[in-house]
C-alpha cells in the first residue's frame, strides 16, 4: 500500500494528505472508490485532489493515477512554479466519451505518469462552471471546427489556450488515430519548451480569435439604440429552413445524430397558430410523434434519453438530462393545448411522473442527469434480448398480452441493436398502450433490479428554473396539481438553499452546501419558472421574487448597449466574457432573458422591461437576421414582441377558488402563447394590482367567479360563464 500520491508526482505533503483521509472517510464504510487500482482489501492505490470535491464528476477522478487539480490558483501557482504547461479536461458525470477517455487514459499508468511529470492537470465540471466550458469550447472551435466532450485544452500557467481537442484515443494507431494522447502529450510538452516565443504569439492571436468569437465588435451604444429591431422576416425564415431540411419519414430534419432542440418547435407552434401554415404544425407534431414513438423516449419509465444516434429516433445516447426532459415537457404540454392530442398529454404527463420519481431530492428540488453506461456498457440498464421479455411477461398469465406487447414494442428475435431490444413503437396507437400497462409495470420493476446509472445528484439552480417551468405548466394544463405543487415545493427550496450569506443566488447545491456565483441562465431560467409558477398557483411571492432576479440580472450582467453577459462582476475574470448568443441543447440565458422582461412588460405594464427587450434583440439583431435557426429560442421573444398579449385575470369570492375552476378550465384548454395570467380571491386582489395593474378594481360579479380579457388596458366585459369566456378568447386570437 502507497501513500496514495500520484506516480512521478512529488510526495503530497502532510496536511493534504490529512484532508484528503478525512475526505474519503467521511464518505463511510459504504464508499467504493471508482478506480481500476485498488489494493486486494479495496482501497484506492492513489488519490488526488478531486477527493476535496462536491461535484460528482470530479469525484469520478478523485482515485485515478492522474494527479488532478480542482480549476483555481493553487493550480497555476503549480504550473508557474514548475515552469509547465497546463493540461485541462473538461467534462460532465454523464458524458459517455469522457468515461472512454477516463478508461483509456486518465486510468493507464503510463499516460498518468507522464502527464504527472510534465504537466499540471486539472479537470473541470462544465455543468458547474458553464463559464469556463464556453470560454475554452471557443478555442477549441477556433483551432479544430468543431468541439464537445470531453474537451482537452492545454494552457500557460497565464490560462492561455495554445491547442484543444476533444476526445483521443490513448496511444498511436488505437481508433484509427495517427497520433495518441500520449504521443501528443509528448509533442506539445516539447513544443511549449523548445519554442516559447513562437508559442506565445500563437497563443495571443488565438485569444483574440477566441474574445471576438465570445463579445463580437461591440457597435456604439448610440449606433446600437438606432439598430432596426429585427421583424418577423426572421421567424419566416426559420420556417423555410425547417421545411426544407425536414425529414419527411422520420421527423425533425434530415441530419445525424438527431437532436430534439434541433427542431424550434414552440415556434412552429406558434407561427401556425398566427398564421394558420399547417406545414408549420405538421412539422412540429409529426417530430414530436416519432421522438415519443422511438427508443429515444423511455417507454417503460417515461423521459427522454438525450438524443438519437440514427435518424428515426431509434438508438439513443442512453444518458436524461433534467434540463432537456424539462423543455420536451413544454413543447408536449403546448401541442396538446394546440390540437388537443392525448398521445401528447400523455407522454408530457409520464416524462413529469418520471422526474418526481427518479430525479426528485428529498427535500424537493431535481438532480442533474443520469448516465448512459451501467455494468460497463452503454445503455445496458435499458435494453432487454426477446427471450427476456417472453420469460417475465409469462407470469402475467396473458398470452395474448405478451403477443401484443411483442408487435407493439417492435421486439424480434435478434433485436434491434448490437442483438439487443431497444422498444419502440412503430405503429402508435393509445387504446394498445393502454392495453398493456401490466405488462410495462411488469418489466419496470425487473429493470429495477438491475444496476443503476450513476445518477448526478447535484442540484443546478438554472436546471431547476426549467423543470419548475415544465411542471407547472403540465399542471395547470393537464390538471395536475401535484405537479404545481411539485414546482413550488423545488422552487422554494432553491429560492431558500441556494443563497449565500450575502443572500445572491448560487448556481449548484450538493452535500448541504450551496456553491459558486448564479451565472446569468442561474438567474434567468429560474425566474421564467417562476413566471409559470405563479401564473399556475396565482401565489404572488413567485412573480415578485421573478422580478427580483430579473432586476438582479440587469445589475449583474447586463450590458449597458443591449443584451447580458454569462459572468458578473462576482465571477472569475476570464481570457473572455462571453455574450451568449447561441441557443443548443439549452436555450442561453440570453433567450430566456429577452423572453422573461416581455412577459413581465406585460404583467406590470412597466415600458422599462420592454426596453430591456428591445435592446437586447438589437444587440443581436444582426445574428437574427442572417442566422436566426442560431438563436431560435430568441425568435419566441421576438413573437412575443411583434404580437399584442393578452392579460387576462380570473377572480372569485373568497372562499369560492373551487367554483372558479369551471373559468380556469378554459385557460387549460387555449393556447395562449401571448398573454400574462393573473387572478386571486377577492381580498387578495388589491394588494396584488400593485405589482400587477391590470388587477386593479377586477372583482368578482355577482358574487360569482369572473373572468376579465384585456389587451393593452382596454378590457372586454367581464363573464361569469365558461362559454362566454370562450368566446371572448377565441374572437381576441382571430
Amino acid at each position: 500500500m502507497t501513500d496514495g500520491t500520484p506516480p512521478a508526482s512529488e510526495a503530497f505533503p502532510p496536511e493534504l494528505r490529512r484532508r484528503l483521509d478525512e475526505a474519503i472517510a467521511r464518505r463511510g464504510p459504504a464508499y467504493r472508490p471508482r478506480s481500476h487500482h485498488l489494493d486486494d482489501q479495496g482501497r484506492p492505490r492513489f488519490t488526488n485532489r478531486l477527493a476535496l470535491e462536491s461535484s460528482p464528476y470530479l469525484l469520478q477522478h478523485a482515485h485515478n493515477p492522474v494527479n488532478w487539480f480542482a480549476w483555481g490558483d493553487e493550480a497555476f501557482a503549480e504550473a508557474q512554479r514548475l515552469g509547465r504547461p497546463v493540461f485541462l479536461s473538461i467534462g460532465y458525470s454523464t458524458c459517455h466519451w469522457c468515461h472512454v477517455m477516463e478508461a483509456e487514459s486518465f486510468e493507464d499508468e503510463e499516460i498518468a505518469a507522464f502527464l504527472n511529470a510534465h504537466y499540471v492537470a486539472i479537470k473541470v465540471d462544465r455543468e458547474e462552471r458553464p463559464d469556463l466550458d464556453a470560454v475554452y469550447m471557443s478555442a477549441v472551435q477556433q483551432l479544430t471546427g468543431s468541439g464537445g466532450w470531453p474537451m482537452s485544452v492545454w494552457l500557460t500557467a497565464a490560462r492561455q489556450p495554445f491547442y484543444g481537442g476533444t476526445y483521443f484515443p490513448p496511444r498511436d494507431g488505437e481508433r484509427g488515430a495517427r497520433r495518441g494522447f500520449l504521443s501528443l502529450l509528448g509533442d506539445l510538452a516539447d513544443a511549449f519548451h523548445r519554442d516559447p516565443d513562437r508559442l506565445g504569439k500563437a497563443t495571443e492571436a488565438l485569444v483574440q480569435a477566441v474574445r471576438q468569437q465570445m463579445q463580437g465588435a461591440r457597435a456604439a451604444a448610440d449606433a446600437m439604440e438606432r439598430a432596426a429591431l429585427p421583424d418577423r422576416s426572421a421567424i419566416d425564415a426559420t420556417v423555410e429552413y425547417c421545411k426544407r431540411a425536414f425529414d419527411r419519414a422520420n421527423g425533425g430534419l434530415r441530419q445525424t445524430p438527431k437532436f430534439p432542440s434541433h427542431v424550434p418547435l414552440r415556434l412552429l407552434l406558434r407561427h401556425y397558430h398566427r398564421s394558420g401554415d399547417a406545414e408549420a404544425l405538421q412539422i412540429a407534431t409529426f417530430t414530436l410523434e416519432k421522438m415519443a414513438a422511438g427508443g429515444l423516449y423511455d417507454q417503460l419509465a417515461g423521459g427522454f434519453h438525450r438524443y438519437s444516434t440514427d435518424a428515426r429516433w431509434l438508438v439513443p445516447h442512453f444518458e436524461k438530462m433534467l434540463y432537456d426532459n424539462a423543455l420536451l415537457v413544454v413543447a408536449y404540454v403546448e401541442a396538446f393545448q394546440l390540437t388537443g392530442r392525448p398521445d401528447f398529454a400523455r407522454v408530457a404527463r409520464e416524462t413529469c411522473d418520471y422526474v418526481l420519481r427518479e430525479m426528485r431530492d428529498a427535500a424537493g428540488a431535481f438532480y442533474s442527469a443520469t448516465d448512459a453506461d451501467s455494468e460497463g456498457e452503454e445503455g445496458r440498464f435499458f435494453v432487454w434480448r426477446a427471450d427476456e421479455i417472453r420469460h417475465e411477461l409469462k407470469a402475467l398469465g396473458d398470452d395474448q398480452a405478451t403477443r401484443l406487447f411483442l408487435e407493439h414494442y417492435d421486439v424480434q428475435a435478434g433485436g434491434n441493436w448490437q442483438g439487443w431490444t431497444i422498444l419502440n413503437v412503430p405503429r402508435p396507437d393509445e387504446q394498445r398502450w393502454a392495453r398493456l400497462a401490466a405488462a410495462r409495470q411488469r418489466l419496470y420493476e425487473v429493470r429495477l433490479s438491475r444496476l443503476p446509472p450513476l445518477r448526478d445528484e447535484k442540484i443546478l439552480a438554472a436546471w431547476n428554473g426549467l423543470m419548475i417551468s415544465a411542471l407547472a405548466l403540465a399542471g395547470r394544463v393537464l390538471e395536475q396539481p401535484h405537479f404545481v405543487a411539485a414546482a413550488a415545493r423545488a422552487a422554494d427550496f432553491v429560492l431558500a438553499q441556494l443563497r449565500g450569506a450575502d443572500g445572491e443566488l448560487r448556481r449548484s447545491f450538493k452535500d448541504g452546501q450551496a456553491r459558486q456565483a448564479a451565472f446569468l441562465d442561474d438567474h434567468a431560467f429560474l425566474a421564467a419558472g417562476l413566471i409559470d409558477l405563479y401564473e399556475a398557483s396565482f401565489e404572488l411571492r413567485y412573480l415578485r421574487e421573478a422580478l427580483a432576479l430579473a432586476e438582479a440580472t440587469e445589475e449583474l450582467f447586463a450590458d449597458p448597449i443591449g443584451g447580458w453577459f454569462m459572468t458578473g462582476p462576482r465571477h472569475e475574470a476570464l481570457i473572455a466574457r462571453e455574450k451568449p448568443a447561441h441557443d443548443g441543447a439549452e436555450p442561453s440565458g440570453t433567450s430566456l432573458a429577452l423572453i422573461n422582461a416581455l412577459r413581465l412588460a406585460v404583467f406590470t405594464d412597466d415600458d422599462r422591461w420592454r426596453q430591456v427587450a428591445e435592446r437586447g434583440l438589437r444587440a443581436h439583431a444582426e445574428l437574427l437576421r442572417e442566422r436566426p435557426m442560431v438563436m431560435a429560442e430568441a425568435l419566441l421573444a421576438l413573437d412575443l414582441l411583434t404580437d399584442t398579449p393578452l392579460q387576462v385575470a380570473i377572480v372569485w369570492p373568497d372562499g369560492a377558488e373551487a367554483d372558479g375552476a369551471v373559468l380556469q378550465s378554459v385557460l387549460r384548454s387555449s393556447y395562449l402563447p401571448s398573454r400574462a395570467l393573473a387572478g386571486g380571491p377577492a381580498s387578495a386582489i388589491e394588494g396584488a394590482a400593485r405589482t400587477i395593474p391590470f388587477l386593479r378594481e377586477k372583482l368578482p360579479q355577482g358574487g360569482r367567479p369572473t373572468a376579465f380579457v384585456c389587451r393593452l388596458g382596454r378590457c372586454q366585459l367581464p363573464v361569469t360563464e365558461a362559454t362566454a369566456l370562450t368566446a371572448q378568447l377565441g374572437a381576441a386570437r382571430s
